[in-house]
């Protein structure tokens, strides 16, 4: 049965992980904050344990029924929404959150086993961008994506709202520290590295040999600066998406979905 709590006041410790607070903190202490129906949904199907709902009265017998059904006996707060406004620092558009246990971090030696097609992000911190990458990885079946100690941790609210809910689909783990120590890592699981870069001594994205490459980490790097010159050295291939005259780049979320999809496995030469 629903345990629906109205709230009149923000007194309750309980609600602190709802706060426009650090969510550095949350992840010491094992958790995340979901936002919107769908993204709850899906945590939920992957297997994470929710703790409470903070929800708009106006969903707790519409979008957010099934959730809160779902759900059992945990927590349902709620109140009007100048009150959660107050409570989270932005106006809940999506109107429903859910505070959710973190389930232990993969092991990338266990991750990369198997994979065909991998991700790699390097030192990516903006939550956008870090997010979307991982849409477009779910989207075009890539098998896992690897970050740099150095990223923006993908269960963070927003990069887990802009990637639709896909952290919680598909595998991702840290890499070991230090450049180019983790290229040198991927290379001895058998993956080939193909660095995106900005260089004149590149392969073009549709080159056959690399599209053929059986197992393959695609490896991004930050806005504007790029990938260190280290990691691009340390690389197998490095390559450039053609650019029409007067652009130089993509943004890097926008990369990665040119380059997911052209070097999807569903595209290498020899696949169904």
């Amino acid at each position: 049965m629903a345990n629906i709590i109205r709230l009149e006041s923000l007194d309750l410790p309980e609600l602190e992980p709802y706060r426009f607070t650090s969510e550095k903190l949350l992840r010491r202490q094992g958790i995340f904050v979901a936002e919107s129906p769908k993204v709850i949904r899906t945590a939920l199907s992957a297997g994470y344990e929710p703790v409470s709902l903070l929800t708009s009265e106006r969903l707790i017998s519409g979008q957010a029924a099934d959730i809160i059904e779902k759900c059992g006996e945990i927590p349902v707060y709620t109140a009007s929404e100048e009150l959660l406004t107050e409570l989270t620092g932005f106006r809940m558009t999506q109107g429903l959150l859910a505070v959710m246990k973190r389930l232990p971090e993969r092991e990338p030696l266990q991750l990369l086993q198997n994979a065909g097609r991998v991700a790699v992000l390097e030192d990516i911190t903006n939550q956008t961008n870090v997010g979307a990458i991982f849409r477009s990885a779910a989207a075009l079946s890539f098998d896992a994506v690897m970050l740099t100690p150095g990223c923006s941790d993908p269960m963070l609210r927003r990069s887990v709202r802009v990637s639709m809910g896909t952290v919680f689909q598909v595998p991702w783990a840290y890499l070991p520290e230090g450049s180019p120590e983790y290229v040198s890592f991927l290379k001895n699981q058998g993956l080939a590295t193909a660095a995106m870069a900005l260089r004149e001594d590149t392969v073009p994205i549709n080159d056959r040999k690399l599209g053929a490459e059986k197992r393959l980490a695609v490896i991004l790097g930050t806005e504007g600066d790029g990938l260190k010159e280290a990691t691009i050295s340390a690389c197998d291939y490095t390559v450039k998406i053609p650019m029409a005259e007067g652009v130089d780049s993509l943004n890097v979320a926008a990369a990665s979905a040119v380059a997911f999809w052209q070097l999807s496995p569903k595209n290498r030469p020899g696949s169904d």
